[in-house]
């Protein structure tokens, strides 16, 4: 029996502080070098969805973090042009003072989230967190 060409396993995690900040990352790499977006990237053979998206954070922006909740699964084919992923996101909790570290050229808080434009699917992951929260 043939493997089944399947697409890409990845995560998101969205972190608001306190301040209603929200915790991003501005790419260091293609695609959308220096755009805005949610820390994550994709989950290694064997882990789960949850630790890949607490380990994705941890390595992008030094913080820890605890999962609350499952936001949802995107999975348009056409949500990043490096070929078809699927994105559980999560709504994440969290502790430290983010660094920006692996393949993230900047990591932080920002207050002025809702002015910005961000890479993939990441405005509607973002959108629905807020939803959930009830905001």
């Amino acid at each position: 029996m043939t493997k089944p060409i399947s697409p890409s396993l990845t995560v998101d995690c969205v972190v608001f502080d306190e301040a209603d900040r929200l915790l991003l990352i501005q790419r260091a790499h293609e695609p959308f070098t220096d755009r805005y977006a949610l820390p994550g990237g994709f989950v290694d053979v064997g882990e789960t969805v949850e630790a890949a998206a607490l380990r994705e954070l941890k390595e992008e922006t030094g913080v820890e973090g605890q999962i609350i909740r499952l936001i949802g699964v995107y999975s348009d084919p056409n949500r990043d042009p490096r070929g078809h992923t699927v994105s559980a996101a999560f709504l994440v909790s969290s502790t430290g003072t983010p660094q920006a570290g692996d393949d993230a050229a900047a990591a932080a808080f920002v207050a002025d989230w809702r002015d910005l434009s961000y890479a993939f699917d990441h405005a509607q992951i973002i959108a629905d967190a807020r939803k959930l929260m009830g905001k």
